[in-house]
């Protein structure tokens, strides 16, 4: 694909535009005032706010949607249908712009290339902003939104007016994406597709590294190479070296870690993981900078904390400005997000959707669990390649539950090959817990919970698909009047 971008006024064409890495870029585009247009089968709020600011948005991905760019010369030579009402030239054709989920039949796309248009891949685009700016990219298994969130979040409060991008959604910005007005950038850098290596930022995090997308990688071998090819491109490279990988694999120039006695520039001591957040007290290079405040749970949010800390410190920051910054942080939706509470219990959305993520996740309820509360984990598998793939490690993962309830998977666009499917997982999770019950269904879900959820149970949906939207339900019905019978 075209990796030449321009910036200067030529359209932006995003097929999938409501996607979260998607439009996160298109709303930066779109505040930069360049022209924006899009297509998406499912408008939602985040399609509604692009238009909002001006994007074009096409609630249908059909090769008509080009002829909005297709030029129509008027009298005096100017181009009646394009955004920017531009001359009458192929150089003004749209920069057509897709992720690694739009197939090469669709046909918004073929008509895209039968048009002439440019085509580039999300991260082509993503790759640019980032070097037109001081970056700070963070790249890792887990973790990314989170700590890429937190980064954008201090440096917001430290008076810094970051430009971020990030894969979810956080209240301080509304939204998954603002434009600053400063030169530094921070951004979620994803490696499912190997895009990563596109990216060349002025710091680099790497908060670990795990195979989590065997549809693209088919050994840790490859995964590894290309978080070092990315290594390579970043000026300072932050990494943490309580993953193993990491540690044995690539050289940081920047270390962190939770443990004091392995040498890492940046740690903690006197750590205290409590219900309502955690507090530790942090290292530099063998120096004390003071005492850090997190209102989020367990250790792998003080790792991400950690993280934050390198870089504030990597760019000058005192440590109190800091502090200061992540301890109003709330984290971004959907890690570990209270949706509410109905009847006494206790309603939580989080995207963990890897073996390792749901370990962490239910580690969390676990310690925000009163004595004698149920935390009911209810899961829904993401892609038939990453079940099949993690079958053993998913059925070690559900310890900390004391019910799991399990729907059939996601499959995020990939072809069911009859290998696997959601019954055959809650069996090898039944293998390693008492209790897991299969629901095919979001409504046989939705039934389950409503005749089996009691009083104080903490109720934790999980999983990178559409799960999250049985929770409105099921806390509309619980909350409704119960009907006097006569």
């Amino acid at each position: 694909m075209n990796s030449q971008i321009d910036f200067s006024g030529r359209p932006f064409h995003f097929i999938g535009i409501g996607g979260i890495g998607m439009s996160a870029i298109a709303y930066v585009l779109t505040k930069r005032q360049l022209p924006v247009s899009g297509s998406d089968l499912r408008p939602n709020q985040i399609t509604r706010k692009l238009e909002s600011l001006g994007a074009h948005i096409f609630s249908r991905q059909e090769a008509s949607n080009l002829e909005f760019f297709r030029p129509q010369e008027s009298a005096d030579g100017i181009v009646l249908n394009s955004p920017a009402k531009l001359p009458v030239d192929k150089s003004n054709l749209p920069q057509v712009i897709c992720s690694t989920a739009i197939n090469t039949s669709n046909l918004e796309y073929k008509a895209a290339i039968e048009l002439g248009c440019p085509i580039l891949h999300r991260s082509d685009v993503l790759a640019a902003l980032i070097a037109d700016y001081y970056s700070i990219a963070v790249a890792g298994t887990h973790g990314k939104t989170t700590t890429s969130s937190m980064i954008g979040y201090m440096l917001l409060q430290a008076g810094l007016d970051p430009t971020i991008l990030v894969g979810g959604e956080v209240n301080a910005w509304e939204g998954n994406a603002r434009l600053g007005e400063s030169k530094y950038l921070v951004a979620e850098a994803d490696e499912s597709d190997g895009s990563l290596v596109k990216h060349a930022p002025a710091i680099g995090i790497i908060t670990n590294i795990e195979l989590d997308h065997p549809d693209h990688y088919e050994t840790l071998d490859e995964v590894v190479e290309t978080f070092q090819k990315f290594a390579e491109g970043c000026q300072i490279l932050v990494g943490s070296i309580d993953c193993d990988t990491v540690r044995d694999r690539l050289n940081p120039n920047i270390s962190y870690s939770l443990h004091p006695d392995i040498g890492a520039d940046y740690t903690v001591t006197n750590i205290d993981y409590r219900a309502d957040g955690t507090t530790a007290l942090v290292w530099e290079k063998g120096k004390a900078l003071g005492v850090l405040n997190l209102q989020l749970l367990s250790r792998h949010n003080l790792s991400n904390a950690l993280a934050a800390v390198a870089v504030g410190r990597a760019l000058g920051l005192e440590f109190g400005e800091i502090a200061k910054g992540i301890a109003t942080f709330e984290g971004a939706r959907r890690r570990f997000e209270f949706r509410g509470e109905a009847a006494g219990i206790t309603f939580i959305d989080d995207y963990a959707h890897h073996p390792s993520e749901i370990r962490a996740t239910l580690a969390a309820a676990r310690l925000q669990a009163r004595p004698g509360q149920r935390v009911v984990a209810i899961f829904q598998p993401h892609r038939y390649s990453r079940t099949l793939t993690f079958l053993e490690e998913f059925s070690e993962s559900f310890t900390h539950a004391d019910l799991v309830v399990l729907t059939d998977i996601y499959s995020a666009g990939e072809p069911d090959l009859g290998q696997i499917n959601g019954e055959q997982l809650a069996a090898e999770i039944g293998k390693q817990h008492q209790q897991v019950i299969y629901q095919p269904t979001l409504s046989s879900v939705c039934e389950f919970l409503l005749s089996n959820l009691r009083s104080g149970d903490l109720a934790l949906f999980l999983g990178a698909g559409n799960l999250n939207q049985a929770i409105p339900e099921v806390i509309a019905t619980l909350r409704e009047p119960v009907q006097a019978t006569s």
